[in-house]
């Protein structure tokens, strides 16, 4: 059977989907939110969808990628280069070495291993802008990135979990 043009870019375009939406991600959490005074505080998606994809499809999100995303997400936010990139590729190693302990878990298991990760990645997040901006910052704007953010894995695993189910399968 002969595959078509629309078929090869259909696969192409399922392939690329969790990198699409992590750079989607990244462009959201430069957007300037409507909160008094916590403009600058949003759900850390990015963290999310590489903490999702490094467990179920690493094979779709590889680390150089993610090492890119992370140095987009520092370019267009401000952040000192290779903060974000070296925090995500922290999550990333953490995700693919220990995706068979998560492989049939329950989804509480799977959110506890990100509410764990998440914490270790925000807290280290916070020391190197704090080793950064040569100063104590305080941890309060992290603190409410991290509630926000494992508040709002829930339904991004979920929506992450139905667009997994259109991805073409492991060869």
């Amino acid at each position: 059977m002969k595959v078509t043009v629309w078929q090869r870019l259909d696969f192409l375009a399922r392939n690329l989907t969790p990198l699409l939406i992590t750079l989607v991600f990244v462009i959201v959490s430069v957007m300037p939110t409507r909160l008094p005074g916590a403009s600058y505080i949003v759900p850390a998606f990015v963290l999310m969808s590489v903490y999702y994809w490094s467990l179920h499809r690493a094979d779709l999100l590889p680390a150089i990628a993610v090492f890119a995303i992370g140095l987009l997400q520092d370019i267009l936010s401000g952040t000192p280069l290779g903060l974000n990139a070296v925090v995500l590729i922290g999550v990333y190693g953490v995700g693919i070495t220990q995706r068979r302990f998560f492989y049939g878990k329950s989804f509480l298991v799977v959110w506890w291993g990100f509410m764990s990760i998440a914490a270790v990645a925000m807290a280290l997040s916070w020391l190197l802008m704090a080793v950064f901006s040569e100063g104590l910052l305080s941890p309060r704007p992290a603190l409410f990135e991290y509630l926000m953010t494992v508040t709002f894995y829930p339904p991004v695993a979920w929506l992450f979990g139905q667009i997994h189910r259109v991805l073409p399968r492991r060869e």
